[in-house]
């Protein structure tokens, strides 16, 4: 089944080359069924890049997905043109009052910086906050991740004593976990951070559960009980020449930056990268869209239930209006 999207976003056309099914919002409008609410907050700079990956992944499914995309409004993209983001981002003031099936929050070039000190935070902590009552299932991606971490559970972030870039080996540490469902044994995730959130306070946490990790990259996915909230520190989403352009654009500034490990053949970057990870990244997509979205969602939105963890005394505090 397909993914609908607005007829002009510019990730239709290329979908549509890739023979993806994509259904135009005008003809989703005459079907007799409720479409997957999906609330995408899209924090990357590369907007429309952002966009085409995870509606690649997102349409992977048997389900029909209708697609919001949203930005903060505290925070205005310099990378993506603003007739773009008028035409096709809402707010959050515009669907504060909305229900959503699921919710991905996606990473952010800001993970040098404290939290406190990033723009947008405290409208990012109203969101995520929000998200506890009006969101089924969110999942949050890489820096995202790192964020939604800190602000439900105080889960601190440490710097890397060098980046982590690269395509690593990760195995499951629940087997039974559906998150990871038909799985191999070792699966590979690109990565490309400079921080990771502290593993010893994650394994901790009584009410977080370690899905999977890696012996080089750490912890990947981490899970709520029934994955009302689940964080993913890789980009399974990257397509095969998103870490190319990070590292020709590291090396193009001079900036310390080493060739990404298992991704060329032999290290050699004249060659084309081995994509490695786009299996299995459309298959934890697919998990998540059909047994922490559509088997678990209730019919009517408004019956969401409201997440009541049992809140850490050191997490920061949400933002005052």
């Amino acid at each position: 089944m397909p993914i609908c999207i607005p007829n002009d976003l510019p990730a239709v056309t290329t979908l549509e080359n890739e023979n993806i099914f994509v259904m135009k919002e005008d003809r989703a409008t005459t079907q007799n069924i409720r479409p997957l609410q999906i609330l995408l907050l899209n924090l990357m700079p590369t907007k429309i890049e952002t966009e085409t990956q995870l509606c690649r992944l997102l349409s992977n499914t048997p389900l029909q997905v209708e697609l919001e995309l949203m930005q903060t409004a505290s925070h205005e993209s310099r990378n993506t043109s603003q007739e773009h983001m008028l035409r096709f981002y809402t707010t959050f003031d515009d669907i504060r009052n909305r229900y959503f099936d699921g919710m991905i929050i996606t990473g952010a070039p800001v993970e040098n910086m404290e939290f406190e000190e990033v723009e947008y935070w405290p409208e990012l902590c109203e969101i995520m906050e929000w998200s506890r009552t009006h969101v089924h299932s969110t999942f949050h991606i890489c820096w995202g991740a790192q964020a939604g971490l800190y602000y439900h559970y105080g889960i601190r972030k440490r710097h890397l004593d060098k980046k982590l870039f690269g395509v690593f080996p990760h195995h499951t540490e629940r087997h039974g976990s559906m998150l990871f469902r038909g799985f191999d044994e070792t699966f590979m995730v690109p990565h490309s951070r400079h921080t990771e959130s502290d593993e010893k306070a994650i394994r901790a946490e009584s009410q977080l559960k370690v899905l999977a990790s890696s012996p080089q990259a750490g912890i990947y996915a981490v899970s709520t009980q029934g994955g009302r909230q689940i964080f993913i520190t890789g980009h399974s989403e990257y397509d095969p020449r998103t870490l190319e352009k990070e590292y020709l654009r590291d090396k193009s500034r001079g900036l310390p930056i080493t060739v990404p490990e298992n991704y060329y053949p032999q290290d050699d970057d004249t060659q084309d990268p081995v994509v490695t990870w786009r299996s299995s990244a459309s298959l934890l997509y697919a998990n998540w869209i059909n047994y922490f979205v559509y088997q678990t969602t209730p019919y009517d939105l408004g019956e969401i239930q409201p997440i009541r963890e049992k809140r850490r005394q050191e997490k920061p505090e949400q933002p005052q209006n």
